[in-house]
């Protein structure tokens, strides 16, 4: 369960801290971190990070893939996590 808990914490921290580094990117006019990528951090746990990134850092936010598939995403997590950790 320990292990389960901090992989969740990793996965959502990285989440969070990869739309910031887009968000920074695209500031800047840089390369950056492609859709897929951030597809892939959320589907594999990190939905309620991106999510969270989303919204503070104002990114991808008028992309509606983006603006509703994260929150789903991260509600799904939560119940998955919830049920596990029960």
């Amino acid at each position: 369960m320990k292990l389960f808990f901090l992989v969740v914490l990793v996965m959502n921290l990285i989440g969070l801290l990869v739309m910031r580094e887009d968000k920074k990117r695209a500031i800047n006019h840089q390369y950056r971190i492609s859709e897929r990528t951030l597809w892939l951090v959320a589907i594999f746990g990190g939905a309620i990070g991106t999510t969270a990134g989303m919204q503070a850092f104002r990114h991808k936010t008028k992309h509606t893939s983006f603006r509703l598939g994260f929150p789903v995403l991260a509600i799904i997590e939560f119940i998955i996590f919830i049920k596990i950790m029960i």
